[in-house]
């Protein structure tokens, strides 16, 4: 049983004998960068190619291993040699470095039509007239992807995002205090 029969994502390739279907993504946006969420678990090695006018996955996970290919047509060009990627245990995560700064994109997808697995992610989603980033991903000199990306809890290695306990006195436990009688 298909539950997809056909995909009309534009340049999707198939080439296994089980069918890719495309994997769900999430999407969000500020005036310099679009992030985008590729949310399939435990997928190891994946093939993920970014281009000016385009994203490439393709890769097995889940917890039904399955298969997951889709190219997704940008609305407008990026620079893939300033944008991130993060592969993490739970998804794949992408900043990508819009190519022109300027208002938002109407849509991720070129053709603007709507597509089951494709979602706004409405945890990093900021409005157009909203004031500009806490996260300092603003245009020119400000610009530090890195470091946004070490506040999302990326690049791991890079920053330790464990947090510190070194402030807090051992000697002082409120559990070894005597407890009040009850009245």
């Amino acid at each position: 049983v298909h539950l997809f029969t056909r995909c009309s994502v534009p340049s999707l390739t198939m080439s296994s004998e089980e069918s890719a279907i495309p994997p769900p993504v999430q999407w969000a946006q500020r005036q310099h960068v679009v992030f985008v969420t590729i949310c399939v678990e435990d997928c190891k090695n994946p093939v993920l190619n970014l281009e000016a006018d385009k994203i490439y996955f393709k890769g097995t996970g889940g917890t039904e291993k399955r298969n997951y290919e889709v190219t997704i047509p940008l609305f407008k060009e990026i620079d893939p040699e300033k944008s991130i990627k993060v592969v993490r245990d739970r998804n794949i995560e992408l900043v990508l470095k819009k190519k022109e700064d300027g208002p938002y994109w109407n849509s991720l997808l070129k053709d603007k039509k709507k597509y089951h697995w494709l979602k706004v992610d409405f945890n990093k989603w900021k409005d157009e007239d909203d004031s500009e980033d806490e996260l300092n991903v603003g245009g020119g000199q400000g610009e530090d992807l890195e470091e946004m990306m070490r506040q999302m809890g990326g690049l791991g290695g890079a920053g330790d995002s464990k947090p510190s306990f070194d402030d807090l006195d051992p000697a002082t436990d409120s559990d070894d205090e005597e407890l009040p009688d009850l009245v």
